[in-house]
């Protein structure tokens, strides 16, 4: 693309018309020194041909991209467009909050999640509460809070003569809705953060056909106590099209989950997770059932209540190391897990709960030392995930931190826990060469983004970022796949 006018150094546009007379006499002048054979492209920095075709196929002004890509070891800029405009970068943030967390916690740093007495044991039977005291752990799925009650009957409780108590008081939260978002409560990544969250407050709905009886066959996991579900699904000839929708379901009533419609033979087997109605009662429900699965006994209810004073340890239930946790939240970009661990990150002390504003102020923090004050001037922290509406950053100050995290010693946590290109996670569908780039995506209504690291033909390793924002943002995904195929190609010449 040709120099234009208008366009400052870093490849950013300021029409003429928006600015000052003064301003806008310096800017033609500008322009009329390039189209006197002055090297503008070396001020302005051209985009890569391959990255400019694909914009414009999508209909995307390159006002929307803001990208950087550079050469570790070196520090050589092959590209900087529009690098200091601050940006919303989607799930690319959750590339600050698991590198700040490996930093800061360490990689073999764990969630425990203790379970105390609250009374005397005998013969099986304890004489008062059981309480289970939350820490964020956000990797308390049913396999794991099966396992954590399987071993209370193990070590021979077979009774509980009081409530079972949920400790959640680890974090303070406002009280917000799943739906706040983007108006969908049935979808799990709207989940809210919760100290004692069990299995993401979600139930995976299972769809196997059976020609013979013209049926498909339903199954919920995990099975909630007090919400039945129904068995089958009547089967529907025709494509595998919007399947979801021709089951009719009804997901929001907590009592009941019914599928009223019908579903495509031609689908095989399907299965569709979704957000629990009613969050707040998820837990006791899903511990109610696990109990009576494993033959305890429960005088008392399922509900929210602080540790009793007094209550002895009876066991404690240790999450995965961090290091594993981080590569679940980047590989998959699990927004629940990613707030789960922000959270963790701003909790004060065991008896002073975790909150946003705490969380957003240690991550400011860190970052101010990582970058200083200049770099980080720009930047909003709303959320650690990225599921946010307000998060903004740089791509000039994202692609300093993660040169930084390259030569720190959380390097191969961090990196491994990256999608490889044409592999898996959220890159399994990358047109870039398989294998050659380690690189977390964003997605949100109006933003594109990926961000990491490209090894190159020749074996440069390159940090790059690459977001778009726009109405349209994610119809350009191929330019973003075109500047890592760029930058695998050594950044040629433009």
């Amino acid at each position: 693309m040709g120099p234009e006018c208008g366009r400052a150094p870093g490849g950013r546009t300021h029409p003429i018309r928006r600015v000052g007379p003064w301003a806008g006499w310096v800017l033609r002048a500008a322009c009329g020194l390039a189209t006197a054979g002055l090297p503008w492209a070396a001020l302005a920095g051209d985009l890569p041909p391959e990255v400019e075709g694909a914009l414009r196929r999508a209909r995307l002004p390159d006002s929307a991209l803001v990208a950087v890509v550079q050469e570790l070891g070196s520090g050589h800029t092959a590209l900087s467009w529009q690098s200091h405009d601050p940006v919303n970068p989607a799930s690319v943030f959750k590339l600050v909050t698991t590198y700040a967390a490996l930093d800061l916690l360490g990689p073999a740093w764990t969630w425990n999640t203790p379970v105390l007495a609250g009374g005397p044991i005998k013969d099986g039977v304890l004489d008062g509460p059981l309480a289970l005291q939350g820490s964020g752990d956000p990797t308390l799925v049913l396999e794991r809070a099966w396992l954590l009650l399987s071993r209370l009957r193990q070590m021979g409780l077979k009774e509980i003569r009081g409530d079972l108590l949920l400790d959640r008081s680890a974090f303070a939260l406002p009280d917000t809705s799943p739906a706040d978002f983007d108006g969908d409560a049935t979808r799990p990544y709207n989940v809210r953060p919760d100290a004692l969250l069990l299995n993401y407050k979600s139930v995976t709905y299972r769809f196997v056909p059976d020609p013979a009886r013209g049926v498909a066959v339903i199954g919920a996991e995990p099975v909630l106590a007090g919400v039945p579900t129904d068995t089958t699904v009547a089967l529907a000839s025709g494509p595998c099209d919007d399947w979801r929708s021709s089951l009719k379901a009804s997901l929001a009533d907590p009592n009941r989950v019914r599928f009223e419609g019908r579903f495509p033979a031609s689908c095989g087997e399907k299965e569709w997770p979704v957000a629990y109605a009613d969050p707040r009662s998820y837990g006791p429900r899903l511990l109610t059932q696990l109990w009576s699965d494993l033959g305890g006994r429960l005088t008392g209810t399922v509900r929210d209540g602080a540790v009793p004073p007094g209550a002895r340890l009876l066991l404690q239930s240790s999450s995965p190391p961090l290091a594993a946790v981080v590569r679940d939240i980047n590989k998959f970009s699990n927004n629940l897990m990613a707030e789960q661990l922000f959270l963790s990150l701003g909790q004060p002390g065991p008896d002073r709960p975790a909150r946003l504003e705490g969380s957003r102020e240690l991550l400011r923090r860190w970052l101010l030392e990582r970058l200083g004050e200049a770099s980080v001037r720009d930047w909003t922290i709303d959320n650690g995930s990225g599921l946010s509406r307000e998060n903004r950053l740089t791509a000039q100050s994202l692609a300093r931190l993660l040169s930084q995290a390259y030569n720190s010693p959380v390097m191969s946590e961090l990196m491994s826990s990256l999608p490889i290109s044409g592999q898996d996670g959220t890159l399994r569908r990358s047109t870039a060469t398989k294998g050659r780039a380690h690189l977390k995506t964003g997605s949100l209504r109006d933003v594109a983004a990926v961000a990491g690291y490209v090894l190159s033909n020749s074996g440069k390793r390159y940090v790059l970022v690459g977001i778009l924002n726009h109405p349209q943002a994610n119809t350009g995904r191929p330019a973003l796949d075109a500047l890592v195929q760029w930058t695998i190609q050594d950044a040629p010449a433009r």
